[in-house]
């Protein structure tokens, strides 16, 4: 288990995954090699951790020009939560290492399906 999750953020619309430990292996429990793996168009994966979504710009009230312009963005939420198994194109996934840990960050648009238990 990850110990430093927290200190994690994940930017934008995209999301952090945990690939599922059975990726590695044929449903009659043979090992694929690593090229065979690679080759694979789509993965699944647990979502660790979910960015805020798409940015959209805030309102611009131009009728007061004496007030201070703040630059707040607010965003769009993502579909996917914390938890969820997610099933990805594996050629839009970016893989990384931490905490010797192998990770996946993937854009919601490189998202095909989600399974959430706790859906109805």
């Amino acid at each position: 288990m990850l110990k430093n999750i927290h200190k994690l953020l994940v930017v934008g619309d995209r999301v952090l995954v945990r690939p599922e430990e059975d990726s590695e292996k044929t449903a009659s429990g043979l090992y694929l090699p690593v090229g065979v793996q690679e080759k694979e168009k789509v993965q699944s994966g647990y979502i660790l951790k979910v960015g805020p979504g798409y940015p959209v710009p805030a309102n611009v009230d131009d009728e007061e020009p004496w007030k201070e312009k703040q630059e707040k963005v607010r965003y769009v939420p993502l579909q996917c939560k914390e938890g969820d198994l997610a099933i990805f194109l594996r050629k839009e996934a970016v893989e990384i290492e931490y905490e010797k840990e192998k990770l996946f960050i993937v854009s919601q648009s490189a998202i095909l399906l989600l399974v959430r238990e706790d859906f109805f």
